[in-house]
């Protein structure tokens, strides 16, 4: 049966509005609204080379779709920006179709630019990553979309980029982010865990062989990768937190075992894992199974150790975020939390001088409940000699779901003799919700605006605004990963009250005075109604 031309473009054109064959990198013919969609007529793309359409962020992912579409699948569609100073974004889906001369069939659709937006590389960053993730999680709950998790490692891909000067380096860099985006779904839900890992979500699909030949191909690279199943129905929470914790397991172990069959089993699998790790973290905090390190807080009116922050060590000695983080998952927090508090008051009575002073890292977690508050009442009305000399760092490694009742906790926390601090502002997208919410003491300066201080400008006006707001708001400011005299030069310019970092002194076993005493300045304004015993 032979069938009108008309009615096939007539079908083609009811789900593309340009519709282009691509021959040896170059557009043999293109048929549509080229003119909207592209900014060119017909004519006049015809005969040039296709990549050059496209934004150079998205050339690399176009290169890769193309070599791999001779495999006769439909490749994409992938959502991709137009080259040119106008911001336009299109829907790209291609296809080579059997005895059709090495022609690739490509169809264009108008769309919208992705959410969030990709990184320089093409790439997103992993907490974008999980943004996106949360989205496609909740369209596969709704919809029925089949997705999985595919976790790729290249053999010798950190030695080969080390290896070459820096734009090769670069090249390659963009290469293999093309490479990673054109195998995952819409061309935008991809990420770089580590120098050779990288993770991805695609649509469900039996054949993984074929995502490791087709990577291989197109790099040069020995490819290996695990693809972990998005249960249907999972709940969008249990999903994420699944999630991370597969591509947490995937950076320190890489593809060792057996791929697990779906992410509640990637979930269970990582956490048995850390809790080894950890030495089981529950028993160990039950059994006070850690040690404090202290950090000197120097005074820049002074230069001298104002106090020192406590930080928790376990006994394999390494820094304790993954397992902090754990902790926050898995309801463990605020057993954790309570058990810091009691160690660092058996600190503060051992101290005969009376002068020390320690501040506790609280989750955001621990402080919206009040078995929080009446524990630490409930120590400090036993050792009363540590009243006065305890401060609580409210951190936002975990969100504060309920700031009003967070507010009352703190308030009662003051009321007890001790500061409170808000940690590593900047580091969290609530960060002013909580100054404007919360009645604080300190605010702690997260280090990444204070590290590089002193060759970019741009963070050094941020730091000087924020303090002059605090200072507005009779709120004392600390600087954190001070490592260098010009950047304590610029936090002491800026007005910044506290310094912390390796500059004054690393975490030791014992408080430590300050290694390198600070040139007196003239102290900020105290905030109204500060315990005197905090200076």
């Amino acid at each position: 049966m032979s069938i009108d031309p008309r009615r096939l473009l007539g079908l083609a054109f009811a789900s593309a509005d340009l519709l282009v064959e691509i021959r040896d990198g170059k557009i043999d013919m293109a048929l549509g609204a080229a003119q909207r969609i592209v900014g060119q007529g017909e004519a006049a793309l015809t005969g040039k080379v296709w990549r050059d359409l496209f934004w150079a962020a998205d050339q690399n992912l176009m290169d890769a779709l193309l070599s791999c579409a001779d495999d006769g699948a439909r490749r994409g569609p992938v959502v991709v920006r137009l080259a040119g100073p106008v911001e336009r974004h299109v829907s790209v889906m291609m296809r080579a179709l059997p005895e059709n001369e090495g022609r690739i069939s490509c169809a264009l659709t108008s769309s919208q630019a992705p959410i969030p937006a990709v990184g320089p590389e093409g790439l997103h960053p992993r907490n974008s990553f999980e943004d996106i993730a949360k989205g496609l999680f909740e369209a596969a709950r709704v919809t029925g979309l089949e997705l999985e998790l595919a976790m790729i490692e290249f053999a010798g891909l950190g030695d080969r980029r080390g290896a070459l000067p820096s734009a090769e380096a670069e090249m390659l860099d963009s290469q293999v982010a093309g490479a990673v985006r054109a195998e995952s779904h819409g061309g935008a839900a991809a990420t770089r865990l580590s120098s050779d890992r990288f993770a991805i979500l695609r649509a469900k699909d039996d054949n993984t062989e074929a995502l490791t030949r087709r990577l291989s191909h197109m790099l040069a690279l020995e490819t290996t990768a695990h693809v972990v199943s998005l249960e249907v129905g999972t709940a969008s929470a249990r999903a994420m937190r699944a999630l991370r914790y597969a591509m947490d397991d995937f950076l320190r172990e890489g593809l060792k075992d057996a791929p697990p069959m779906n992410l509640s089993e990637a979930m269970n699998r990582s956490v048995k894992r850390t809790l080894a790790r950890a030495g089981a973290l529950g028993v160990a905090v039950t059994q006070r199974r850690f040690n404090l390190a202290f950090q000197p807080v120097v005074n820049l009116a002074t230069g001298l150790a104002h106090h020192h922050e406590a930080l928790v060590r376990f006994e394999d000695g390494v820094s304790p975020f993954a397992l902090i983080r754990m902790a926050e998952e898995f309801d463990l927090i605020e057993e954790l939390d309570h058990a810091i508090v009691e160690q660092a008051v058996k600190r503060l009575v051992q101290d005969r001088s009376g002068e020390l002073k320690l501040a506790v890292n609280v989750s955001g977690r621990t402080i919206v409940n009040e078995s929080f508050v009446d524990n630490v009442s409930r120590i400090l009305a036993r050792f009363d000699q540590a009243k006065g000399r305890l401060i609580f760092e409210i951190t936002e490694s975990a969100a504060v779901d309920d700031l009003p009742r967070a507010n009352r906790h703190i308030q009662a926390l003051r009321s007890l003799g001790s500061l409170v601090c808000l940690d590593d502002f900047g580091a969290g997208a609530a960060s002013f919700a909580y100054l404007q919410e919360l009645d604080l003491d300190i605010v702690k300066i997260d280090g990444r605006y204070v590290r590089e201080l002193a060759g970019n400008g741009r963070d050094g006006v941020m730091v000087r605004r924020l303090v002059e707001m605090c200072r507005d708001l009779k709120i004392r400011t600390v600087a954190e990963m001070v490592e260098t005299v010009e950047v304590e030069d610029v936090v002491r310019a800026a007005g910044v009250d506290f310094a912390q970092g390796w500059l004054f002194g690393r975490p030791a076993d014992q408080p430590q005075p300050a290694l390198k005493p600070a040139s007196p300045v003239k102290p900020a304004a105290r905030r109204a109604g500060a315990s005197e015993s905090w200076g």
